[in-house]
């Protein structure tokens, strides 16, 4: 008697553990949804994934060049405040050369010698207006030379991030063109015959968005971030432009 209670109990439990298995679909392996795609989509994968990798060494080193300007603006632009003379700043430009405020004084520093060169141990003469004017223009030359160095990249950057879900979408489009064929090659529209397809077109535009959010991210970090330090390059070429004009004091 208790054998057979064990085994209708075996019985009860086995059908509907096998069911359950049976009800479990099929694991999302988005590797084996890249391995298995179609040509074209593999392209626009290979194509999105080039672009993530080109995205984050843009944002890697972005973020370096402008730490380094910032970190040497700041211990320049202290000494500039307090220099009695343009003479005395001449060892603080060398030592803060990836500063854009540092370039901008040598740049203006070069042309004020030119002009108002110290007479045998007197100070240095003022500038008329003609001179003055052309430090300024020469000022800000340079300031708008380091506000195009400071924005190097961020064209590519902002490229990345526009067009990369769109390629995506390209990819998506393509494979859910593919998904449809399959359907009337087979005369079949079962989900076995139309998911793996589809899932394979979709992994697209998730690739795309995986490229294009951090670019877009970064893009607007740091244009805000160069947008500010570009206001005060602007600020700071006319300062040297009229402490040029002053005779550099």
């Amino acid at each position: 008697m208790r054998p057979a209670i064990f085994a209708s109990l075996f019985n009860v439990g086995g059908p509907s553990v096998a069911s359950a298995a049976s009800h479990d679909g099929p694991k999302l392996d988005p590797v084996q949804l890249v391995l298995n795609a179609s040509i074209p989509v593999k392209s626009v994968l290979v194509t999105l994934v080039l672009f993530s990798l080109l995205c984050w060494v843009i944002i890697g080193a972005k973020a370096l060049h402008l730490r380094r300007a910032r970190v040497d603006s700041r211990r320049f632009l202290p000494m500039f405040d307090e220099a009695t003379s343009f003479e005395s700043l001449r060892r603080a430009v060398g030592q803060n050369q990836a500063s854009p405020f540092a370039r901008i004084f040598g740049a203006g520093f070069d042309q004020w010698l030119r002009f108002a060169p110290r007479p045998s141990g007197g100070p240095p003469r003022e500038l008329d207006d003609a001179q003055a004017t052309h430090v300024e223009c020469v000022t800000r030359r340079a300031a708008t030379r380091e506000i195009n160095h400071l924005e190097s990249w961020m064209g590519l950057l902002g490229t990345i991030g526009s067009t990369s879900p769109f390629i995506g979408l390209f990819g998506t489009v393509y494979g859910i063109m593919d998904a449809f064929l399959s359907i009337g090659n087979q005369q079949s529209a079962n989900l076995p015959v139309v998911a793996p397809k589809i899932a394979e077109a979709l992994i697209a535009t998730a690739i795309g968005l995986v490229a294009a959010i951090p670019a877009i991210m970064a893009y607007n970090y740091f244009a805000r971030r160069i947008q500010e330090m570009g206001d005060q390059l602007d600020s700071f070429a006319t300062d040297v432009a009229a402490r040029a004009k002053l005779g550099g004091t």
